[in-house]
């Protein structure tokens, strides 16, 4: 069995959308993109520098326009069948576009909004986001909630991130968890708690302008790891999830119960594929980083059953 994956936030790197590009129709489709909501995409994913891609309203569309233009080069007409679909984070939104709930120009206007809502959200909130690296799950959650932190993605393999007030996270990275290290990261506020709620409000307002159908396979929640059919619950899903925790660990414990033999992660792959390595060495990985990479992930998609 096979699923689709697209990563979230942070996998974007200077420049990696250049090779995808030299293809006419995907060129094509982010020109159209970059008007439809006022973003040169262009220029983001070939010429910007890191800490321009790095500004959320800027990472989001990127990576999924990057995964949709991705999948579009290595699966369009190839009678390719995922039999599920998932995504960390606003990767869930391209996961629901590549699993037809909604198109791409719909998924680039619902992520517009979300990132630029998100990053209104941060804005001056005085909070932001630690890696908890190690330790067992039970200990680092019991930390966090004791300093008034949450453990706003919970990816598996040990590590945690926790999200919250700066100075909270500072007294956590004075004092880690047992077992565990802390590394800040460079965000710019507290993404998936409660201090996002703003954004759920915009983004809600947005999807209702949407068109929704059920996802021709299922895609796995990063809510609790269930698996979702009805496109309407999906949406509501994603709508929600900007100010809920990200529970990839549980996404992956879902593949590994469904039966899934294979992931392939869309471009720029690497993040969940390596998640997956360590969670569950039993799933294969292929990893699509440059259209170098269309051969092998059609030949690992048939190997696993995607016809």
């Amino acid at each position: 069995m096979l699923a689709l994956l697209a990563p979230g936030q942070g996998a974007q790197t200077p420049g990696f959308l250049t090779p995808w590009l030299e293809d006419s129709t995907s060129r094509a489709l982010v020109e159209n993109w970059s008007r439809l909501i006022d973003l040169d995409l262009t220029h983001l994913g070939t010429s910007a520098d890191a800490d321009e891609i790095r500004e959320t309203a800027h990472a989001q569309p990127l990576l999924v326009a990057a995964g949709l233009i991705s999948a579009m080069q290595c699966f369009a007409g190839e009678q390719i069948s995922f039999d599920y679909f998932a995504g960390h984070s606003v990767g869930e939104i391209t996961a629901a576009s590549l699993a037809q709930s909604f198109d791409g120009d719909s998924a680039l206007t619902l992520v517009n909004v979300r990132g630029r809502a998100m990053s209104a959200a941060a804005a001056g909130s005085k909070t932001g986001m630690s890696a908890v690296l190690g330790g067992e799950r039970e200990v680092v959650v019991a930390a966090l909630q004791a300093l008034g932190l949450t453990p706003a993605n919970e990816n598996g393999g040990g590590q945690i991130v926790a999200a919250g007030d700066l100075a909270a996270l500072a007294l956590l990275g004075e004092n880690p968890p047992a077992g565990s290290r802390v590394r800040p990261l460079q965000v710019s506020g507290a993404f998936h708690t409660s201090v996002m709620q703003p954004a759920v409000t915009k983004l809600a307002d947005a999807a209702r302008e949407i068109d929704v159908i059920n996802p021709v396979s299922p895609v796995i929640s990063n809510r609790d790891g269930a698996i979702i059919t009805n496109g309407d619950e999906l949406m509501a899903r994603i709508v929600g999830q900007v100010s809920g925790p990200v529970r990839w660990d549980l996404c992956m414990a879902t593949l590994a119960a469904a039966g899934v033999t294979g992931v392939i992660e869309v471009a720029p792959g690497g993040t969940l594929t390596g998640l997956v390595k360590r969670a569950e060495p039993g799933i294969e990985i292929f990893a699509v980083k440059t259209p170098e990479d269309i051969a092998g992930a059609r030949e690992f998609a048939q190997k696993h059953g995607g016809k």
